[in-house]
């Protein structure tokens, strides 16, 4: 499947934008904000509308959101903790325009 994005800064519709503090302590509980929409309001129609929304840390998958047509908006918090230093990306799927990544986020770790 084929990935896309992220689009440039001022014209995000479909991109996913993360969130997240720069800075975090080891071990401990941090949110991370990831809206679909953040310049352009993503529609959100039975016909065309963000499926779900995913969160990844490296490689690994953090967690998901599926999103039900008019009734969730494409925005979604996760509470994540992180042992080192990482880089967080999430990635949205548009019923209509396929799958969309964001820009990498790094996030330092601190004892």
């Amino acid at each position: 499947m084929k990935v896309f994005g992220p689009e440039p800064e001022g014209k995000r519709k479909h991109t996913p934008v993360v969130e997240a503090p720069s800075k975090v302590k080891k071990g401990e509980w941090f949110e991370v904000r990831v809206v679909v929409g953040k310049d352009i309001p993503h529609p959100n129609t039975k016909e065309h509308w963000i499926e779900h929304i995913s969160l990844w840390v490296g490689d690994f998958l953090a967690g998901r959101a599926d999103l039900e047509p008019e009734r969730a908006a494409s925005e979604v918090i996760f509470k994540v903790k992180l042992e080192e230093t990482a880089t967080l990306t999430a990635q949205a799927y548009c019923n209509l325009h396929g799958l969309w990544r964001s820009e990498e986020v790094k996030v330092e770790v601190e004892e």
